[in-house]
């Protein structure tokens, strides 16, 4: 009978409201986040594993916030354990945006907590706001970061490569490296501030103008880079009735750069159909630039 009520005294304790007096959560600031952001900028691809991608660089990058948020060992060891599950974006759009709306929701979290007030920002809520996140940010950032935005860099710095200049080679890693962490600690930032609402102001009609902006200067410096650096001429010429006709002036004299815009849209057109195999890609240009070459026309 004894051993009864002990359990059921046990039971009670166990069950009973965690009194929150002295695990107090701290201020997070506007230092926090910048450091929980550089954190993930530096350890992105550092720890990726197959289960799950992304989620120990994240987990790394919220530890001193969740520390000063939660001073109970269990509390702090549920938060770990909430942002080790899966997750993958791209790094400073998907990256910083939801390092600093996780943050946020963290902070929120920590309060309702220790104020004995229901929890509404549970464990379900936050990983669900990263996972609806993460692949549209994702999205965005490849297609204007890895599609865009390093493409101007290499342009900017392919005539100083073609001079033998180092910094041709340097500058593209250089300064897409700087301008992936200034946005990154923008979004991280943006985040925090505005909480889950941040995504709205990242793909809207503001930002959404900025975005076309850059994929039209994109494709402006594709064609520039064709343009320049795409040599492809014909040296077949003929002669008629004792006049000349070298078939490259002729072409020149239509549109210059005529041979180069023609090769450029082939391959775009062999992408649009068999897909982005770059490797296929180069080896049939190969194949066909060297049997052209080979009887004379190009």
């Amino acid at each position: 009978m004894t051993d009864a009520i002990s359990a059921s005294q046990a039971t009670e304790v166990d069950n009973a409201p965690t009194d929150y007096t002295d695990y107090q959560p701290e201020e997070i600031t506007k230092k926090d986040v910048a450091l929980a952001w550089l954190r993930f900028y530096f350890a992105d691809e550092i720890p990726h594993c197959f289960d799950k991608y992304l989620a120990p660089a994240l987990t790394w990058a919220l530890m001193p916030i969740l520390q000063k948020l939660y001073k109970r060992k269990e509390d702090l060891a549920a938060a770990y354990q909430r942002h080790l599950l899966f997750f993958n974006t791209a790094i400073a759009w998907g990256g910083g945006t939801i390092t600093g709306i996780t943050a946020a929701l963290e902070t929120a979290r920590a309060k309702e907590l220790t104020s004995g007030l229901p929890v509404t920002v549970d464990d379900d809520l936050i990983y669900n706001t990263k996972a609806g996140l993460m692949g549209a940010l994702a999205g965005i950032g490849d297609s204007i970061d890895s599609g865009t935005v390093q493409y101007i860099f290499i342009a900017i710095a392919l005539p100083w490569a073609q001079a033998g200049s180092a910094v041709g080679a340097l500058f593209p890693f250089i300064a897409f490296s700087l301008y992936q962490l200034v946005i990154g600690y923008y979004f991280a930032q943006l985040g925090f501030s505005l909480g889950r609402s941040a995504a709205n102001e990242i793909v809207g009609s503001k930002m959404q103008g900025i975005i076309d902006g850059l994929s039209i200067l994109g494709l402006f410096m594709m064609g520039i880079l064709a343009a320049s650096y795409v040599k492809v001429a014909s040296p077949l010429a003929f002669n008629i009735s004792g006049k000349d006709f070298v078939i490259q002036d002729i072409l020149d004299s239509i549109l210059p750069g005529l041979l180069p815009l023609v090769t450029v849209g082939g391959v775009y057109l062999y992408f649009v159909k068999k897909g982005l195999n770059v490797t296929k890609a180069l080896l049939g240009l190969t194949v066909i630039l060297g049997v052209l070459a080979a009887i004379g026309i190009l």
